[in-house]
C-alpha cells in the first residue's frame, strides 16, 4: 500500500479588485511593458483613468502570453480567441438562464 503524499499548498495574495500599475503588472506577468502595452494596443487589457490596472488584467495577460509562447499567436488572434471565450461564456450562461444543461 502506498501512502498519500499532501497536496501542494499555494500562497499568495488575491489581487482581483487591487489596482496595480504597469511596473507592478510586468513583474507580476515576468514581461517587460512594451508587451503590456501592446495588450492595451489590441484591447486585450484596459488601464483604468489613472493608468492602473486590475488584477483581471493580470489573469489575461499571463494567458496572452501562454497563447502567445505555447501556441505562437499574434496579438490579433489572442484578442480574438478572448472575444470568442467572452461569446461562448455569455452563451452558456444564457443557456443556464434557460433551463438548458451544457
Amino acid at each position: 500500500m502506498t501512502a498519500n503524499k499532501p497536496s501542494p499548498v499555494h500562497t499568495g495574495t488575491i489581487i482581483e479588485d487591487d489596482c496595480l500599475s504597469l511596473a507592478q503588472l510586468c513583474q507580476a506577468a515576468g514581461t517587460h511593458a512594451d508587451w503590456i502595452i501592446s495588450l492595451v494596443e489590441e484591447s486585450i487589457i484596459e488601464t483604468s483613468g489613472d493608468n492602473q490596472f486590475s488584477g483581471t488584467c493580470l489573469v489575461r495577460v499571463r494567458s496572452a502570453l501562454r497563447l502567445h509562447r505555447d501556441l505562437g499567436i499574434n496579438l490579433a488572434g489572442i484578442a480574438l480567441a478572448f472575444e470568442l471565450r467572452e461569446q461562448l461564456d455569455t452563451a452558456h450562461a444564457a443557456l443556464n438562464r434557460l433551463g438548458y444543461k451544457a
